[in-house]
């Protein structure tokens, strides 16, 4: 690899307008492989970009695998856009197959690059000692090759594609293969707040060197990067277009862990239909917003408990990144106060890599906040009962963050 450059400006900066620019602007014998977390976006890439065809993987093939057809597509020379999910699939092969191809990667957001297995850890005993799987330093490693059984399949495919290891004897961890990333000439990655991401700590983990760049807009309309500074980001006067609510409504979240996964495992029913009934007042009593014009999230575990009517509908996950479906929702909820993985924050921490959990959870309360009209620069309402998220807010709008 070249070299790496994560391209780290805020949302509505026009990062996916200059990646599709730089792709139009390249000469017609450089390759490129587009990676986006959405099919929606995947389909803007394709018809965007003019100067060459995107083509994406289908599983309309003898294997009925869109990796299968990922593969021809390599080996062909395609220019290539694809998911996320498909893109974490990569074995080996498909990382042979990109050694000597010569590609330009551009990762529209950070990839999911690590992942607590589901797996117990009697299991994780059983396999040892029924010497399916033996363990090389705190690598899993499949040996029983006859294995044919739907039970721990997931576990035998991860091994075989040696991404899987086991920490303190007790859970596993999948990793993205670091080694993908050297097989490109360049690669792209474009986000918002990188230092706080998973997706930092993990080339941190693995000494991947990036350098930091940002967007911006010349006087004749063009994109183009330009050198990493986020005093240019004017945060004060974005945060006068968020009307923060404050009021009883919040009370119920008033300690540093309320709303955290732990903290909505635990919440009595009360609890829940509290919430229930404070968010159904902010959305149709204070903003008397309709349906089209709200988002709302808490973890998908309690989507049903806390959705009501006017809102169903529109619940729009945590982790959302990089759509625009919902640039014209102005009343927003935000019910989480996002804690790393304990599991995940374990396996990094243990490997030396220190974990900023404030800049993690802006960072995804950012990225999700971005998706109403805010990023066309108009005001939103926003209901953040976690006094911990709220605090972080206001902290990254005066650079404390």
């Amino acid at each position: 690899m070249e070299k790496m450059t994560v391209i780290d400006s805020i949302m509505g900066s026009g990062k996916t307008s200059w990646a599709i620019q730089h792709i139009n602007d390249s000469p017609a014998e450089k390759r490129f492989i587009f990676i986006t977390p959405f099919l929606d976006e995947i389909a803007r890439v394709i018809d965007s970009v003019s100067s060459r065809k995107f083509v994406q993987p289908d599983n309309d093939n003898a294997e009925g695998r869109k990796m299968y057809d990922l593969k021809q597509l390599v080996r062909s020379g395609a220019d290539i856009c694809a998911s996320h999910s498909l893109f974490r699939t990569a074995d080996d092969e498909l990382i042979e197959l990109l050694t000597e191809a010569k590609y330009t990667l551009i990762l529209d957001e950070t990839m999911d690059v690590i992942e607590r297995v589901n797996i117990k850890k009697h299991d994780i005993e059983a396999l040892v000692s029924s010497e399916y799987i033996q363990i090389e330093g705190n690598r899993v490693v499949w040996i029983f090759d006859e294995y044919s059984s739907l039970r721990f399949r997931d576990i035998k495919e991860l091994a075989q594609a040696g991404n899987l290891f086991v920490y303190r004897d007790t859970f596993m961890v999948w990793t993205f293969p670091p080694r993908i990333f050297s097989t490109f000439d360049e690669v792209y990655t474009m986000t918002y707040m990188f230092e706080g991401q998973l997706q930092r700590y993990y080339f941190d983990l693995y000494g991947i060197e990036y350098e930091y760049k940002s967007v911006t807009k010349d006087a004749a309309g063009n994109y183009e990067l330009c050198e990493y500074d986020t005093a240019k980001e004017n945060r004060s006067d974005l945060l006068q277009l968020i009307e923060l609510h404050e009021g009883k409504l919040n009370d119920v979240a008033k300690s540093s862990t309320a709303l955290s996964t732990s903290w909505l495992g635990k919440a009595s029913g009360g609890v829940i239909t509290q919430l229930n009934r404070n968010l159904y007042t902010f959305l149709r009593n204070h903003c008397k917003a309709k349906a089209n014009e709200i988002i709302w999230t808490t973890l998908k575990d309690y989507q049903h408990s806390l959705q009501g009517r006017g809102f169903a509908n529109s619940f729009l996950a945590c982790n959302a990144r990089a759509t625009n479906d919902y640039a014209d929702r102005w009343a927003l909820a935000y019910l989480y106060n996002r804690y790393m993985n304990p599991q995940e924050r374990a396996f990094f921490e243990e490997n030396g890599v220190t974990v900023n959990q404030n800049a993690l959870a802006v960072s995804d309360l950012l990225q999700w906040v971005w998706r109403s009209r805010i990023r066309r620069g108009e005001p939103i309402k926003l209901y953040l009962p976690s006094s911990r998220m709220r605090s972080l807010l206001l902290a990254w709008s005066k650079y404390e963050i």
